[in-house]
């Protein structure tokens, strides 16, 4: 890996050792520099689960990504700096609640510091910093997230401005493998999923987010939220430009 290049991709500037300072920074560096996005997934193209594949695409190629390219390259990066980090299975819950989508539907990092945290560059809007493994209620840049344990899985939520708790994700303390991940990323996102039926990117900002989906742009600053609906194709690619650096013409058809 080339270090270097890929901490310029995230414009990180600050410590390396491997602390919770430099765990919380880069987290949101990341979260800032590198958008969730579907992209080959509209365009045909399969997902390559494998590090120099998504280095190419995540850094050289100026890119975003699904959740296990994005944790998958992020827990490369902090094993080369030096963190101890873990591979967690999660399965995600489409409407906030039970029932969950079945199997492995999400790859989550366990970091050993003194304590253990929870971390998740790869999930679009969830926790901007990393949250300690440890059930309870944790505050995050003006947001409340819930971490249970329920038996032999964890479960986070967010709370709502209304009042909701919806369920996000559960997932499991057992470590897997990469090549777990690597045998279900040959089939995701599984048929039906959202993510193969329109364009979704989003990105942290310094301020709150900015989210392409479908034919809507979203703009979240500081609790406050803009939404327009776009007209050509032509807008939306110099959007994903503008807003989330991404190259143009990757809305390729199948």
């Amino acid at each position: 890996m080339d270090l270097g290049l890929y901490l310029q991709r995230m414009g990180y500037r600050g410590p390396l050792r491997p602390t919770q300072e430099t765990l919380r920074r880069l987290h949101l560096q990341h979260l800032e520099a590198l958008p969730f996005e579907n992209l080959d997934v509209l365009g045909g193209r399969p997902m390559v689960l494998e590090e120099g594949a998504l280095f190419d695409k995540l850094v050289r190629g100026n890119r975003g990504g699904l959740g296990f390219e994005l944790n998958g390259l992020f827990a490369a990066l902090l094993r080369e700096l030096g963190f101890q980090v873990t591979y967690l299975a999660a399965r995600v819950s489409p409407s906030g609640e039970w029932p969950m989508a079945p199997g492995f539907a999400h790859l989550v990092l366990e970091v050993a510091l003194e304590e253990k945290w929870l971390v998740d560059v790869g999930f679009g809007e969830a926790f901007d910093e990393p949250l300690p493994l440890v059930p309870g209620r944790w505050p995050t840049a003006g947001r409340m997230f819930l971490l249970e344990s329920q038996g032999e899985e964890w479960v986070l939520a967010r709370e709502e401005p209304d009042g909701s708790c919806p369920w996000l994700y559960t997932f499991s303390r057992e470590p897997r493998r990469w090549e777990d991940v690597v045998a279900l990323g040959r089939d995701y996102p599984p048929p039906g999923s959202p993510l193969r039926r329109e364009l979704f990117c989003t990105r942290k900002t310094p301020r709150g987010r900015v989210t392409l989906r479908g034919e809507r742009l979203l703009l979240s600053e500081e609790g406050h939220l803009m939404e327009r609906w776009l007209g050509a194709a032509e807008e939306r690619e110099q959007l994903l430009l503008s807003h989330f650096g991404l190259p143009l013409g990757r809305l390729g058809s199948r």
